[in-house]
């Protein structure tokens, strides 16, 4: 039988392609670089092929070191979901558990679900990453998390699933106060799409508030202004730049508060994303990953509530 690669290999050989230079992929494995060359010449020689060009200032992949690269991950992600079957079948939702999270999401909905987590589960290790949902993937797939708390739709690779919690109604939040606190609801079709402030490329939300309008040509909203998180883009709006679309757990979190903005709702049934977790197919942590989502679900905060916070907004403003 022929030899196999080790993982440790194949650990190297992803730090180096993290890292794209010896000294910080040996740094980042915690070995000397001697040690990481050495392992990876070997790997080299077991599988008969060149995975990378040396030289004294740059590291080059071979396309056949790119495949194996690609593969390696996927086996190391793998085997790391071995050891958590087995960690998990022992004791659920005790130790590390690594969670990615959305900006438009981590402020508003882990209050209270990371409250209801320490008393349900006071040996889990919960370490929290926010970050945009394309990074979320990628490290998702590199198995450098087990999970991640986005919003859907979003086009995610085939090793991935999901597991939707609930859905986020977006509201229409303006400074006019003609717009804001009529009774009826609005119109999606009024929405002007010259006068919609978003958030920056790279956030769903974004991508969301444009399906949301049916806005054909996204270059009408992505020429306006664009602010980097939501609380720049409530304090935009708040200074007459224009309106825009919030999801309602962020109004539920208090995203307006302090703001004399008002929120008002669509009519028919506004559009709405879906928070849901997502993790690797493989993954061993599924029973784990359903009792965290049951917990996001109960925590959401707003069920039964928007309507009476967005009529309190607006008899506030007209006060």
């Amino acid at each position: 039988m022929a030899a196999l690669p080790s993982l440790q290999q194949l650990r190297y050989l992803i730090a180096l392609d993290d890292e794209r230079h010896f000294g910080r992929a040996a740094e980042k494995s915690f070995v000397t670089q001697s040690t990481l060359s050495a392992s990876l010449r070997d790997l080299e020689s077991t599988l008969d092929v060149t995975l990378v060009e040396r030289d004294r200032r740059h590291v080059a992949f071979t396309p056949i070191g790119d495949a194996v690269v690609a593969r390696g991950r996927e086996l190391v992600a793998h085997a790391n979901d071995l050891l958590e079957l087995c960690a998990s079948s022992r004791h659920p939702l005790t130790g590390t558990f690594r969670l990615g999270v959305i900006p438009t999401i981590a402020p508003f909905a882990l209050p209270k679900s990371l409250a209801t987590l320490r008393v349900q589960y006071p040996k889990l290790r919960l370490l929290l990453r926010e970050d945009l949902t394309g990074l979320c993937v990628e490290r998702l797939l590199a198995s450098q998390l087990d999970a991640a708390l986005i919003a859907l739709p979003y086009d995610l690779p085939a090793p991935l699933e999901t597991m939707p919690l609930f859905d986020d109604e977006f509201l229409f939040v303006t400074a006019d106060s003609k717009l804001g606190t009529a009774s009826a609801p609005l119109p999606i079709e009024k929405i002007d799409p010259d006068k919609l402030l978003l958030l920056e490329d790279g956030h769903c939300l974004r991508e969301h508030a444009i399906a949301a309008c049916a806005i054909k040509d996204s270059r009408s909203a992505s020429q306006s202004f664009s602010a980097t998180s939501l609380i720049t883009l409530t304090h935009m709006v708040e200074s007459g730049l224009g309106n825009t679309l919030l999801p309602e757990l962020a109004i539920a979190g208090g995203v307006l508060s302090g703001t004399s903005l008002l929120a008002r709702r669509f009519t028919p049934r506004g559009p709405a994303r879906t928070i849901a977790l997502v993790y690797r197919k493989t993954s061993a942590r599924k029973h784990e990953i359903a009792e965290l989502g049951a917990v996001f679900a109960q925590a959401k905060g707003f069920t039964g509530s928007s309507r009476a916070k967005t009529a309190r907004a607006a008899r506030t403003k007209k006060a």
